[in-house]
């Protein structure tokens, strides 16, 4: 599922027209984002937490060449599972 047909099942099961159905879902990846860089995470209970997590540094190999790369530490956002969004499957 792409972003306009997100939209329109949004705009469709919510009784919003698209347009407003789009400034809803901007709203609410605008809302996580901004959330996630200010360090807080963001549960949904039923449905999944977004949160940042810490990577470490690690040694890596590049597969044509063999040779080894050193991939700095990072911060990179996570989704994790809600166990009402599991027990669907």
């Amino acid at each position: 599922m792409n972003k306009a047909t997100l939209i329109a099942k949004i705009a469709e099961k919510s009784g919003l027209n698209k347009k407003q159905a789009e400034a809803a879902l901007t709203a609410f990846t605008d809302t996580v984002v901004e959330a996630l860089k200010e360090g807080d995470k963001v549960q949904m209970m039923g449905f999944g937490t977004f949160e940042v997590k810490d990577r470490a540094a690690r040694t890596a190999r590049k597969p044509a060449t063999g040779e080894t790369i050193e991939i700095p530490a990072k911060k990179a956002p996570v989704f994790k599972v809600g166990k009402g969004l599991k027990d669907q499957f």
